[in-house]
């Protein structure tokens, strides 16, 4: 799998080891961003971008380790979710509704995705999504396929 193909393709699948080095480095980026917004170095408005445009090659990297797990990638949606509930304002409801809805489950929605993602193996052999989980060619842009005729 190439380097493209790795962080903006939602077809295929990787590993765990894939998988922790591209949430790294996207969450690298982004607390980059806003490290450098906080020291009014960079404007509100383009690290809003900047982080809008990685989203895509998170949601990517995610994907492809859901394909790996055997799980559609739509399954990433359920960050979407969290965040949403973290959003809300949830002040008239009772305290226990509050954490519950704004606190607990985000939280449990965040950590049973990193474990399912980040900890557990993927499907030996084949699954729906293809073959077993690839490697990643950081060095070359040339398909790996075709470095083997």
């Amino acid at each position: 799998m190439t380097l493209q193909q790795w962080g903006f393709s939602f077809k295929g699948r990787i590993g765990r080891r894939e998988f922790w080095r591209g949430t790294g480095i996207c969450f690298v980026l982004i607390f980059t961003l806003l490290t450098l917004h906080g020291m009014n170095i960079l404007p509100i408005n383009y690290a809003a971008v900047g982080i809008a445009l990685l989203l895509y090659p998170t949601a990517a990297i995610f994907s492809k380790r859901l394909h790996d797990r055997n799980k559609r990638g739509s399954w990433g949606l359920l960050f979407a979710l969290a965040w949403i509930l973290l959003s809300l304002d949830l002040s008239t409801m009772a305290p226990i509704w509050q954490w519950g809805i704004g606190r607990f489950v985000p939280t449990l929605i965040f950590v049973m995705m990193i474990l399912d993602c980040g900890v557990f193996r993927g499907t030996e052999g084949a699954n729906r999504f293809g073959e077993m989980a690839e490697t990643v060619d950081y060095i070359s842009a040339n398909n790996p396929a075709q470095k083997r005729r």
